[in-house]
């Protein structure tokens, strides 16, 4: 999947030109924008400000990338009034994200990819 700059939407090109779901999958996992969105938003739902801020980052950017994730099926959002609250739609992006860790651990490229946790398994802001 790619981030079309025109609209703004992932679009399913990838999937289109015969690359399997999963290999698309991977791919929307592979920006590291949208795994910091993602690593964000394992910890709880935020606003497009919230992550603009604590990712310095452009609003523009966020945006594109939230559609992109949205449009994978991986985060969602509730409305609040005028304000958007996203969050991750599939806890099993956390397990996904763990075995990597494991995987990357085991080759020698050690990575923390979900949101560390204090000794109660809460997760640190």
């Amino acid at each position: 999947m790619a981030i079309d700059l025109e609209g703004g939407r992932c679009v399913s090109a990838d999937i289109a030109a015969g690359i399997s779901p999963a290999a698309a999958l991977f791919h929307s996992l592979a920006d590291e924008t949208r795994l910091r969105i993602v690593q964000r938003l394992a910890r709880g739902e935020a606003r497009v400000v919230d992550l603009t801020t604590q990712l310095g980052l452009a609003q523009s950017t966020v945006s594109k990338h939230l559609a992109c994730l949205r449009d994978c099926g991986l985060i969602d959002y509730r409305a609040e009034g005028r304000q958007s609250f996203y969050s991750l739609t599939r806890p099993e992006l956390m397990d996904l994200l763990a075995s990597a860790e494991q995987l990357l651990a085991a080759t020698g490229h050690a990575v923390e990819l979900r949101p560390a946790r204090d000794p109660r398994g809460e997760a640190v802001s």
